[in-house]
């Protein structure tokens, strides 16, 4: 059978009344995943058939940003340039087929961490290993279901959201309000590959520590990334910006420093990297809940 004919088919199964059903507000709807300031996330669909295109447009636009391509090298291009928040793609699609640029999203350091839900006609054990392999998170056979798609997606950008706190902690800077030790829980979907990456970033700003003037500027050039994917990838990885990040790498290095009675507020502030020691308190206390003093105080009572 034609792919055309597949896809008409899909498509009319897909419009039928079992298909488009209500839904509740919290199945499109993660806060905050990269930063955006609608807090809507970024998705990239490719897809070569424009009435499949059409329908997922509609089945997603209310509840995410979309972008599209109609083909995977041109979709690999606008996920490198965007970096989005998840990727929906077709299989079988002309110059560059789903599987290829899969694997290409996956083995690329800007867009290793993007889930990615494959979508094909093909139903044989086969096409779905081979999706998988290529490092695909979901695979949903055509035709779908609106309800199911909705819900992969929502999934992948929960579980996304729960790995931040995990990936904060591999940063050092772990904490809610004022913890006295930084926990590092155990994820078992983490990638030893961001892993990595974030070690890296943290290494990199903790190399420039004691300078005030290293920035997000300095910070791309020592990881060789652009402003724009450093801030996506750490935002997506540890829901912090690159500003962010650094600062409060800063932070959690002045919690270790405040340990220690003898060393006073503004020796702690430089040796963070604050140059300015009111500024230094008020952004200890805006994170942590309290005054870099409340915190040494609060320390010299658990040791006693």
């Amino acid at each position: 059978m034609l792919k055309e004919q597949i896809a008409d088919e899909e498509l009319q199964v897909a419009l039928s009344p079992l298909a488009i059903f209500p839904i509740g507000e919290n199945i499109g709807g993660v806060e905050n995943r990269s930063g955006d300031e609608n807090g809507l996330p970024l998705l990239l669909l490719m897809e070569d058939n424009p009435d499949v295109m059409t329908y997922l447009k509609a089945c997603l636009s209310s509840n995410y940003r979309v972008v599209s391509a109609v083909n995977g090298q041109e979709g690999v291009e606008l996920a490198t340039q965007q970096i989005p928040d998840l990727v929906v793609t077709d299989v079988m699609m002309p110059v560059m087929n789903g599987y290829e640029a899969c694997r290409f999203l996956k083995n690329d350091e800007r867009t290793s961490h993007v889930p990615v839900i494959m979508l094909t006609a093909k139903v044989g054990v086969e096409s779905r290993l081979e999706g998988l392999e290529q490092g695909a998170d979901a695979y949903l056979a055509k035709p779908f279901h609106r309800e199911e798609l909705l819900l992969q997606i929502r999934n992948l950008l929960e579980t996304r959201r729960r790995l931040q706190r995990h990936y904060r902690s591999v940063a050092g800077i772990g904490g809610e309000h004022f913890p006295l030790k930084l926990t590092k829980p155990v994820a078992p979907e983490m990638k030893e590959s961001e892993d990595y990456f974030v070690r890296k970033v943290r290494r990199a700003v903790e190399a420039h520590l004691d300078d005030a003037e290293f920035n997000v500027e300095g910070l791309c050039k020592e990881i060789g990334m652009s402003h724009s994917h450093l801030h996506r990838k750490l935002s997506a990885l540890t829901g912090c910006s690159a500003t962010k990040f650094i600062r409060n790498i800063r932070l959690a290095k002045a919690k270790e420093l405040l340990e220690n009675q003898h060393l006073t507020i503004t020796s702690v502030a430089f040796d963070s990297g604050f140059n300015d020691p009111g500024y230094f308190g008020r952004v200890f206390k805006q994170e942590f809940g309290m005054t870099p003093v409340e915190w040494r105080d609060r320390l010299a009572g658990v040791e006693n």
